[in-house]
């Protein structure tokens, strides 16, 4: 039996008003437990592309192909009825965590997704403590928001919807504006969640160590699709759309541990020429971001 996509595009159009077309013809299927990294230059849609995932921002204005555009996260089709049940498998991070907090303290901010799912005080003030442990942020928990780094910033926000125990992380450029211990500590996070990931960022060394497979976007257009490795060691492929050969590891040792669940050849679009990972701890986070962890089982306090 084929195990349905986590997620799942089908001719994505989108147009900005009075602008280019955004996105074109998106096609692509994102397979459960799968990490998979959006590449791409400045404007080229990653960011759009990430927005329509759980309906932010839909296609409402008409392009080519938008009458026939699909999105499917699970089994449920991302339609206006469905959105509240979508959103709660998708959990969005985006890429100015300003844009995200807005409560006065951390663990408030953490609970605002929990308290809106209609949970009680009790399973709010557990996930709450269990997401904040993961993130490495358990002493934090009364801190203003304000007064916290960019990275503080980003844990909190990956927290808040880590509580709410997601299918699916859409990261818009997790690791910018970090320096190397902000960025390693995201990607520790990232690396131990149990669900399927979909990241755009411009961080191709961390792409290389922890996502199983590839997009490349240009343009508005989905350029090529494959194993990380393969992608990233393709050099003439990699300048023709704005993008450099990571400079830390050789790409074609990349990701050798971890073998994509999806073909391992390369999609070119001829137009532009599991170690467990887990959303929440039952214990504080070991020392070793390696150690695999599983999913509470159903009837065990969330």
């Amino acid at each position: 039996m084929t195990v349905a996509a986590l997620i799942d595009v089908r001719r994505l159009g989108f147009r900005y008003t009075d602008g280019p077309p955004a996105l074109t013809d998106i096609t692509f299927r994102v397979e459960p437990g799968e990490t998979v990294a959006i590449l791409g230059p400045s404007g080229a849609g990653k960011s759009t592309l990430l927005l329509h995932i759980n309906g932010l921002l839909p296609s409402r204005l008409p392009t080519e192909h938008s009458d026939e555009a699909t999105i499917t996260v699970g089994d449920l089709p991302l339609t206006s009825a469905n959105l509240n049940a979508v959103r709660e498998k998708v959990g969005l991070l985006f890429q100015n965590p300003d844009d995200q907090l807005f409560c006065p303290t951390v663990a408030r901010d953490v609970a605002f997704g929990p308290l809106n799912l209609g949970l009680s005080p009790e399973m709010v003030t557990a996930r709450v403590e269990r997401a904040l442990a993961e993130v490495g942020l358990e002493s934090f928990a009364d801190r203003d928001t304000m007064r916290l780094s960019m990275g503080e910033r980003k844990r909190a926000c990956l927290a808040g919807l880590l509580a709410c125990h997601p299918d699916c992380l859409v990261l818009d450029e997790p690791f910018s504006n970090l320096d190397p211990r902000g960025r390693q500590q995201i990607a520790s996070i990232v690396r131990r969640f149990s669900g399927t990931t979909l990241l755009a960022t411009h961080d191709l060394d961390l792409v290389g160590d922890l996502c199983d497979r590839v997009l490349v976007l240009d343009s508005g257009i989905l350029c090529a699709d494959g194993e990380t490795r393969t992608i990233l060691s393709n050099q003439s492929l990699m300048e023709k759309h704005g993008l450099s050969v990571p400079t830390c590891r050789d790409p074609a040792t990349m990701n050798t541990e971890k073998p994509s669940a999806s073909s391992p050849n390369v999609t070119y679009n001829s137009d532009s020429g599991s170690e467990d990972r887990l959303p929440i701890l039952d214990h504080n986070l070991p020392d070793d971001p390696a150690v695999p962890l599983s999913r509470p089982p159903d009837g065990a306090p969330a």
